[in-house]
């Protein structure tokens, strides 16, 4: 999104392809999957960009850098079609991992949810009620009931704790009103394998989001991996058959204990897309390798990777956490690059297929988070040619009221503090609020946060 903004239209002819047509805020995207936003408030649509050449609502499937063509996919009727490129911006993203952990993938969009694109979101909010309107039937057995009201979110990220608390939330300020009977029967339950919640954070803040956590009766598993999901049968009335009805589904953990579920939310780990697989390109653990410049290594500088997709080649850079953060620095950092420099280099001429694209020249990094105060990255930083990774901070919320921010490695001229409680939860919706590049966001966010506190959430299932 910001690259594709960046980018001067009046040098460049920018294409973009992506099978959804629309740009995610995916800091929010938590909050929408329980009804505190609402799904519209957090996207921004692609035709929004001014002066984009083309965009196709494709799948992108494998490279020929040989002939400089993405072959590509139509997402409604597949249709294969070729777009050749000059230049070549790589930022797929990546997909959630399930690291093969037997069920998850069968039972996924069933029981078991992910939560990195709005359907994800979609499909978890309409399956948390589903389940306790499910619940609140005479018919259902009490075991039944506990176990549809039993939810179980893997995972002990950012978005992890934000979906946790999300639900929480939810759960204690609108389900008790509307379904005060079945309070007694939930339980919401947090697993992570490593040791800790919150891995990137001050070690303060994340033993203080662990506390409060625990506070909240949330039964959060540390040092517990998530063995498979399995299906069971409930007996039927004359024993023998196994009727769908009496489906259920039973996570298994590696400390050897079981537990009834009817909602999973997996948010425990990133893997490559199938694009980036294909791509024949150099990859490192799944992603594609770059140089100090973002180039993609004996590609004479046509083509980019960015984001989640790509990592530093040996000798080239330190390994960057998958944030959003990152991709944003270094689509300022490539934009810069291609309307100070790259445009003095004439990659349409013949004669010029074979020559290598000069390296850029000073490029400062984008250290402010805010698009307003662009102006001061180059007082505060040195801009040097090659890209620049800039600490602006990390931030979790806790629900409304808590949350927890760590500015104690930042980069920032700020001070070097870890806060938590109501002064973190403001800067977490300050910031994320100042971040809506359209007016129509800025004002549907605090909209729909003054509707979920003074009229609670919506609870309609369509």
């Amino acid at each position: 999104n910001t690259l594709a903004r960046r980018i001067n239209k009046d040098i460049y002819d920018v294409r973009l392809i992506s099978p959804a047509n629309h740009f995610l805020f995916t800091p929010l995207l938590p909050s929408t999957a329980v009804g505190t936003l609402e799904f519209r408030a957090i996207q921004e649509p692609v035709r929004t960009i001014k002066g984009l050449g083309e965009y196709y609502q494709a799948k992108a499937i494998s490279l020929d850098t040989q002939n400089q063509v993405v072959k590509c996919k139509d997402l409604f009727k597949c249709h294969a079609f070729d777009v050749k490129y000059d230049y070549l911006c790589i930022a797929a993203g990546n997909k959630t991992n399930t690291f093969n952990t037997p069920g998850i993938a069968e039972r996924e969009g069933k029981e078991v949810f992910f939560l990195k694109h709005l359907y994800h979101a979609r499909q978890i909010r309409n399956r948390v009620l589903e389940c306790f309107e499910r619940a609140s039937n005479p018919n259902i057995s009490v075991e039944e009931r506990d176990r549809l009201l039993s939810f179980i979110v893997v995972g002990g990220g950012p978005t992890s704790c934000e979906f946790t608390t999300e639900l929480y939330d939810f759960l204690q300020e609108d389900v008790k009103k509307w379904y005060p009977d079945l309070i007694p029967h939930i339980k919401l339950t947090l697993v992570e394998a490593g040791p800790g919640l919150l891995g990137s954070f001050h070690k303060s803040l994340a033993e203080y989001y662990l506390k409060k956590l625990r506070s909240k009766k949330i039964d959060v598993h540390l040092s517990t991996a998530v063995t498979g999901v399995k299906e069971r049968w409930y007996p039927s009335p004359d024993g023998t058959s196994k009727e769908e009805h009496h489906h259920y589904t039973m996570a298994s953990f590696a400390d050897d204990t079981e537990l009834p579920f009817g909602t999973m939310v997996w948010s425990a780990g990133l893997a490559p897309v199938k694009f980036v697989e294909n791509s024949n390109l150099k990859l490192g653990k799944g992603k594609i390798l770059v140089d100090k410049y973002l180039r993609v290594p004996d590609q004479k500088g046509r083509v980019f990777a960015l984001g989640d997709c790509a990592t530093f080649a040996e000798g080239e850079g330190l390994p960057l956490p998958p944030t959003a953060s990152v991709a944003e620095q270094q689509a300022y950092y490539i934009g810069d690059c291609f309307n100070l420099y790259y445009k003095d280099f004439d990659v349409t001429n013949e004669k010029m297929k074979d020559t290598d694209l000069p390296l850029p020249g000073p490029v400062a990094p984008a250290l402010m988070p805010w698009q307003q105060a662009e102006f001061l990255n180059k007082i505060l930083m040195k801009p040097v040619p090659e890209f620049q990774y800039k600490n602006r901070g990390a931030m979790a919320a806790m629900g409304f009221g808590g949350g927890v921010s760590d500015l104690t490695k930042t980069d920032l001229p700020a001070p070097k503090v870890a806060t938590s409680g109501a002064a973190a939860f403001f800067m977490w919706r300050s910031a994320y609020w100042t971040k809506q590049l359209s007016w129509t966001n800025m004002i549907l966010i605090p909209m729909y946060w003054f509707k979920q506190m003074v009229f609670g959430r919506d609870i309609s299932r369509f």
